[in-house]
């Protein structure tokens, strides 16, 4: 797979080209959506051979052809597995590195559903996770043991956003021979080369930003060369499969990604920094921002930032906060991300960190940028901020 110095094209125009196929395609722009299961063979022969492309819609179509093409030139991969669900991506690259009497470490900052998975499922099935401080670079190694089979990312940190330093994480991984995964979905391929910067499987949440109009529920792994074959076969034992429309909507949401994730991170900066600097504010928990203790990580490493953030209000009860909250007109309350519209919700990280300590002072918002006028979004947080402090 061609690396990034070794593109033909620019990445929005692979956004754009990628997973085309003229042959399969009969002149359209886009590939058909092949809804199918049966694979038939004409003879015996075949049949015994399992002759031909196809074999079994779950084992691939067209359309998840056309997908994991696109995705593989996207991430710089070398096998990508499409899942239903990016909490199912984060499970299934997990389990295609670990098994019973293996070792974990997972950052402390990880997606809510990810650690439930490692404190039950995976328990379960005899394998240890340890919890790490996201702060913790190299030193890392200091916690890999002889069965330490894999290392986990998320960068930035699900709710609290601390971005992790991934290559100093990464070679300490590899020299103790431990796998490196990391979940992208912040600040997808598009401003984070994962396998550049040493992640060996990528895990994304197509959910968000590849959709990007919260109608979809999608995930995949990215796998190098060293872990494509583990990755799917386990993907293949799992039986995990994507629908064709669905599959479809990934593709179509691709191509409109970039200038989605553009205006995405120049509202986003936009907003934040005017948050900066109300007094209804202590701080705004966005790496983008210069005053982020974060801030010089993420300009090293990343080329761009989405329009997801927290932020931490002035300490203030229920009330205040419903009052806020429940008055926005342009901002929903809802999980998940990634969309054209904007959200809001309220979130306690303290019942989910168990290796670091988060103490905020008062009430912590994760906020996601839309697609609307900036000078709208700005009006309908202001109305909100003056109904906080009234009720405060």
């Amino acid at each position: 797979m061609a690396r990034k110095s070794e593109r033909k094209f620019g990445r929005l125009t692979e956004l754009v080209l990628g997973g085309r196929d003229q042959d399969m395609q009969f002149g359209f722009v886009n590939p058909p959506i092949v809804r199918g299961s049966t694979v038939l063979w004409p003879t015996l022969a075949d049949f015994r051979a399992l002759s031909g492309r196809y074999t079994y819609g779950r084992r691939g179509t067209p359309t998840s052809d056309a997908l994991c093409s696109a995705l593989a030139s996207f991430e710089g991969g070398a096998a990508i597995a499409l899942t239903p669900s990016g909490a199912s991506a984060c499970s299934l690259a997990i389990l295609s590195v670990v098994t019973a009497g293996d070792h974990l470490l997972m950052v402390d900052s990880v997606y809510e559903p990810t650690r439930k998975f490692c404190d039950g499922m995976l328990k379960g099935l005899g394998v240890e996770t340890t919890y790490y401080d996201p702060a913790l670079g190299a030193g890392i190694a200091q916690h890999i043991r002889p069965n330490t089979k894999a290392v986990y990312l998320e960068s930035p940190g699900s709710l609290t956003f601390e971005v992790q330093d991934t290559p100093a994480i990464a070679k300490a991984a590899h020299a103790g021979g431990a796998a490196v995964l990391m979940d992208n979905t912040w600040a997808t391929p598009l401003f984070f080369d994962a396998h550049r910067h040493g992640v060996d499987l990528s895990i994304s949440a197509g959910t968000k930003y590849l959709g990007g109009h919260a109608d979809l529920m999608v995930g995949y792994v990215s796998a190098n060369t060293a872990y494509a074959a583990r990755l799917k076969d386990t993907h293949g034992a799992l039986g995990l499969c994507v629908g064709p429309d669905d599959m479809f909507a990934a593709l179509r949401g691709m191509r409109t990604l970039g200038v989605r994730l553009a205006q995405h991170q120049a509202s986003g900066l936009i907003v934040a920094r005017w948050l900066e600097g109300r007094p209804e504010v202590l701080r705004v928990l966005h790496p983008g921002l210069e005053s982020d203790p974060n801030h010089a990580l993420w300009k090293r490493d990343f080329s761009g930032a989405s329009g997801l953030f927290a932020v931490e209000l002035q300490p203030a009860g229920e009330d205040a906060l419903a009052a806020f909250l429940d008055g926005l007109e342009l901002f929903g309350m809802g999980y998940s991300w990634g969309g054209f519209e904007s959200l809001a919700i309220p979130f306690d990280a303290r019942p989910v960190r168990t290796a670091t300590h988060w103490a905020p002072e008062g009430q912590m918002l994760r906020v996601h940028i839309g697609l609307e006028d900036v000078e709208d979004l700005i009006a309908d947080l202001e109305a909100g901020l003056a109904r906080y402090s009234a009720a405060r």
